[in-house]
């Protein structure tokens, strides 16, 4: 006899057969592995894969994962991507992208504070090490001063200017007085192409030219200005173009002692009185 249940089309009546989580199990062996031997043996995609999880997510990624790698074509692609750009791509959200941004928060925090325990900053190269990772894929130019001690150790390093980078938008006043404020007789100036390549403009070297002079008078020193770009750099100290500068203003002092000596003795009258 056929019961209501068959002839209905209804599911058998009693419990419902136990589905097993397998993206649990998945994600716990990935765990397990990385704990075990790190890195060593993990495809590109398991390492994204990995940091998709940390989030929360709990969800198979592993076809995001892959996603992920194809259109942004290394390991290194993707972790450089911007997470707005990572999260158009089906499945994977803000919970997602967590443990990405994590990982570049951490690592750039991590250069830094290895960067500060030195003695003191001996090359330009660095100086691209300590920021690099914090500046890389800005939609937007930053120009930062590193104010320095006399052994070249960082004492602050300060936002001066965000947008495009010009005489007009970086204050030669404002540096000298941060450079005052942190008794700092030494600096640095850095700044990102987001364009990628870090070759100088006009703009950057007439810019790199009058805080060159403003240091000049008041006798602090500018060491370098670095142009970050995409994993390179370029750094104005190490073209000649700092030193170039520093000899322009040696001569251009030179020649205003050398003209006013050849003026007649000024008058001891004083301006102010009548004639």
């Amino acid at each position: 006899m056929t019961s209501d249940n068959e002839l209905s089309g209804s599911p058998p009546l009693g419990p419902t057969p136990y589905k097993q989580d397998t993206s649990a199990g998945h994600r716990k062996r990935l765990r397990e592995k990385f704990l075990k031997s790190g890195l060593v043996g993990f495809h590109d995609y398991e390492i994204v894969e990995l940091l998709f999880t940390l989030g929360g997510t709990r969800t198979n990624m592993k076809p995001q994962a892959k996603e992920a790698l194809k259109r942004f074509k290394t390991l290194r692609g993707v972790l450089e991507a911007p997470l707005e750009e990572l999260q158009q791509i089906k499945g994977i959200g803000p919970h997602s992208v967590f443990g990405i941004k994590l990982v570049r928060e951490v690592a750039a925090e991590f250069v830094k504070l290895k960067s500060i325990e030195k003695d003191s900053f001996k090359a330009s190269k660095e100086i691209f090490d300590y920021l690099y990772l914090s500046m890389r894929g800005l939609k937007k130019e930053v120009f930062k001063v590193l104010y320095l001690d006399s052994q070249n150790q960082l004492i602050e390093t300060e936002d001066i200017s965000k947008g495009t980078v010009n005489m007009s938008a970086v204050s030669p006043r404002e540096v000298i007085e941060g450079a005052i404020r942190h008794n700092s007789p030494s600096l640095v100036f850095v700044h990102n192409h987001p364009s990628g390549n870090p070759e100088p403009s006009q703009s950057d070297k007439d810019l790199t030219r009058d805080l060159v002079y403003t240091g000049c008078i008041m006798q602090i020193r500018v060491l370098d200005h670095i142009i970050i770009g995409d994993n390179k750099y370029f750094s104005l100290a190490g073209a000649g173009i700092i030193e170039q500068a520093e000899r322009d203003f040696l001569s251009l002092k030179m020649k205003s002692v050398s003209e006013s000596q050849r003026r007649p003795y000024p008058s001891t009258r004083s301006p102010l009185e009548p004639g």
